[in-house]
């Protein structure tokens, strides 16, 4: 059985800073995050924490494909994205801690 994946972005509070990412357990990994349960990570360490984008994939492999490609584009480009699916940037945690 194949297990699906989803791709997020966070950013801080001032929204300066974008972090992009890939899981198989989203809410699992938004706790880590919050949490900051590994206190030397880049999330940790800028505060990087407001779930501002995830999109749910049926495979892993496709997640991970699409994670390479948004982090390959310009920050304008994940702007855009961002602002397609959440034009007033709130913090999407509240939607994905309800699942």
């Amino acid at each position: 059985m194949e297990r699906g994946g989803t791709v997020y972005i966070i950013t801080n509070f001032t929204h300066t800073t974008f972090y992009t990412g890939v899981t198989s357990d989203l809410l699992s990994r938004m706790k880590e995050h919050k949490e900051k349960e590994h206190s030397n990570s880049f999330s940790a360490r800028y505060n990087v924490n407001k779930l501002v984008y995830f999109c749910f994939y049926s495979t892993i492999e496709d997640a991970i494909a699409e994670e390479k490609r948004i982090k390959g584009g310009s920050r304008l480009k994940k702007i855009k994205l961002i602002e397609n699916l959440n034009p007033e940037w709130k913090d999407l945690w509240d939607e994905v801690k309800e699942w």
